[in-house]
């Protein structure tokens, strides 16, 4: 009785300002990189205080409040934006191929691209 209410407890502590935030480290995760409204790949290092600090999967580092963390739920099919060819431009397009962090891109313009997911984002 009481591991379940600790399971439910814990659940219910990682519902966070409407996103479901890590509840543990080692969750990969999609974390709203400096607040600029786009959700980047990363993994969960540490949690604690109502803070998680954020590996993403290009390298960078930070530690947000929960409410700047959703679970990650990238899926062959979802729309992302991509940065073509790792050249500081943003494009639109369609995940194609999903391995760990090896990401397939169609984009809307008709290019493809096999890439990483540190280099992708969603709004």
């Amino acid at each position: 009785m009481i591991k379940r209410k600790m399971i439910i407890a814990g659940c219910m502590l990682a519902v966070s300002g409407g996103f479901a935030s890590a509840q543990t480290a080692g969750d990969w995760v999609l974390g709203n990189y400096k607040g600029a409204g786009y959700w980047f790949p990363g993994v969960a290092e540490k949690v604690g205080g109502g803070e998680v600090t954020i590996r993403y999967d290009d390298g960078d580092r930070e530690t947000v409040n929960t409410s700047q963390v959703r679970p990650y739920d990238w899926m062959i099919g979802m729309k992302v934006e991509c940065n073509f060819k790792n050249a500081g431009d943003w494009y639109p397009g369609t995940i194609a191929s999903l391995a760990g962090e090896k990401i397939g891109i169609a984009y809307d313009d008709g290019d493809k691209e096999t890439t990483k997911t540190g280099r992708c984002r969603t709004k």
